[in-house]
């Protein structure tokens, strides 16, 4: 992966639920199809019709909060989301995204960002760029063992890869 991420941003503010991100209904669809379902009980309409590979959440407190549904943060993730930035995240959520291999930053930049800026994310450094306004923004860097994680590619392939590292077999 990458340490420097560069897309665009899609705004929400505090409390955005898992219901919100990926409600109920979709639960029954495949892995592959959940992108598809990204946000549609949200305030973003069309949200899969509008966001592209290496894209960005901002948001409020609170992130994915609700149930401990595991599908939230990979219909985000095969939406083309990069990375997510919020002021706080429900503990469950950000815990599934680090295991999925998706960078959950943390940083206060709701009202310092517009919907649809173009930016850049500087991983795990904690880093965020604005060129139209040529700023940089402070967030709070990732752990040695989330950053890990996520380059990995995710809990299951960072596993795999010690084992691997020790000569277990698969």
């Amino acid at each position: 992966m990458d340490n420097i991420l560069k897309g665009r941003v899609f705004l929400l503010g505090d409390n955005v639920d898992t219901d919100q991100i990926l409600p109920g209904y979709a639960m029954s669809f495949s892995e592959d199809e959940l992108g598809r379902y990204a946000l549609a009980g949200s305030e973003l309409n069309n949200f899969a019709e509008k966001v592209q590979p290496g894209d960005f959440i901002v948001a409020g407190r609170n992130f994915g909060c609700g149930s401990s549904r595991e599908q939230a943060p990979l219909a985000l993730k095969n939406a083309g989301i990069a990375a997510i930035v919020a002021v706080s995240y429900a503990m469950i959520f950000r815990r599934n995204a680090i295991n999925i291999g998706l960078p959950v930053l943390c940083g206060d930049l709701v009202n310092n960002i517009k919907e649809g800026d173009l930016v850049e994310i500087a991983i795990p450094g904690g880093r965020i760029f604005v060129p139209a306004q040529d700023v940089n923004y402070k967030l709070e860097p990732l752990s040695k063992s989330a950053w890990d994680t996520i380059q990995a590619g995710g809990l299951i392939n960072k596993v795999k890869k010690i084992l691997a590292d020790r000569g277990a077999s698969d």
